[in-house]
């Protein structure tokens, strides 16, 4: 889609065309494209059926609002999700932002958050096409600019940024730093004097993060999606949309398997949290380096799943193969830590046949590699 055909698309002239589209069971069939092309230009019936799938898709990350925004493939991919942008936007409003620049806006999820919030905001995305849909989305102008080069000139009457750059090259989606646009340098180098927040995919390396910045781990219905790096504040887990905080501590000590096992959000782990967490659930690591949890009270917590340890067997395949067949486990749930085992590739071999459940859990102990029968509290 070039930027003549984004300015009709977010034109009153193609809302027939967007609706038509919506209508359709199924937007990307053929069906589809040639009814609308029987009324509209197939550059202007493409596009709309288009957003009418992108449209679909977005629900998940932003509810019924999706149906009024416009997406592309790629920028609805990268967007933040929907409770994860008001979470930001409030934790700027609490820190005393007024005017916030969102340097890279893409589709506009987090302005639009920070609008909601009444922050004001000013929007920058150097693509074209994006720029002209952000603005749409957001109901206001979008500059597009290029971040690098206006960054300074629009920080100047502001006292908040937030920038997320971009993760994606020729190739594809990237997670390599030096793949960033614009540059992780760049990017950090603005936090300096001013409220500030980077957000950096989850596998951020905590080596990049600079020194006396603060960085949250985000969780979203228990999915790791984010790191952002921060102006102020500390390294915490923030698990959402509860809104369950825990800050990085000490690693837990280790013990022999008790009679509950835990198994943390994804965000506590990646936020050296599991010391801080330990305490709370009065439990202790299997294993040092590996993430679970185990103790002898049962705790209900939003921090981790728990299940109670009903068998502890020999990590051996021939043992559980016939634990299986003497179970009658016909659906069988396999998680593993610290071994070299694809737990796919094992339960085909362990032969599951029958009505009962079960779920094992394969991890080294202090007494060596164990499968542990565990259900669910």
């Amino acid at each position: 889609m070039d930027a003549q055909l984004a300015g009709w698309l977010v034109s009153p002239a193609a809302a027939p065309a967007l609706a038509a589209a919506a209508a359709e069971t199924d937007p990307d069939s053929l069906g589809a494209a040639q009814r609308l092309r029987r009324d509209f230009p197939p550059d202007q019936a493409a596009a709309v059926l288009t957003q009418a799938g992108l449209r679909r898709k977005a629900v998940a990350k932003f509810g019924e609002r999706a149906g009024h925004l416009f997406f592309t493939g790629a920028g609805l991919e990268q967007a933040t999700r929907a409770e994860v942008a008001r979470w930001r936007a409030a934790r700027f409003a609490a820190a005393g932002a007024t005017r916030v620049v969102d340097l890279g806006c893409g589709l506009g999820a987090d302005a639009l958050a920070f609008a909601d919030a009444g922050l004001d905001v000013r929007a920058v995305d150097a693509d074209p096409v994006t720029a002209i849909l952000a603005g749409a989305n957001l109901g206001r102008p979008v500059d597009c600019a290029d971040a690098v080069e206006v960054a300074e000139a629009l920080l100047a009457d502001a006292d908040a940024v937030f920038l997320d750059p971009a993760r994606r090259t020729s190739a594809g989606r990237t997670w390599r730093i030096s793949d960033l646009s614009p540059s992780w340098e760049f990017a950090t180098g603005l936090l300096a004097g001013r409220l500030g927040c980077i957000k950096a995919a989850p596998g951020l390396p905590s080596t990049a993060i600079p020194d006396g910045a603060g960085a949250t781990w985000v969780s979203h219905c228990g999915d790791l999606v984010e790191t952002s790096v921060w102006s102020w504040g500390s390294r915490v887990a923030v698990l959402l949309p509860d809104g369950l905080e825990l800050a990085s501590g000490p690693a837990p000590r280790v013990g022999e398997v008790g009679g509950y096992l835990y198994e943390p959000d994804p965000a506590l782990i990646r936020a050296g949290a599991l010391g801080r967490l330990a305490e709370l659930l009065d439990a202790h690591a299997i294993q040092p380096g590996i993430a679970y949890l185990t103790g002898d009270v049962a705790v209900t917590t939003g921090y981790a799943t728990g299940f109670a340890v009903q068998e502890i067997l020999p990590f051996e395949e021939r043992a559980l193969r016939a634990w299986v067949r003497e179970h009658g486990v016909g659906i069988l749930e396999i998680k593993a830590r610290g071994l070299d085992v694809d737990p796919a590739v094992l339960r085909r071999r362990l032969k599951p046949s029958g009505a009962a459940s079960a779920t094992l859990v394969l991890t080294p102990t202090p007494a060596g590699a164990r499968a542990l029968v565990v259900h669910r509290l």
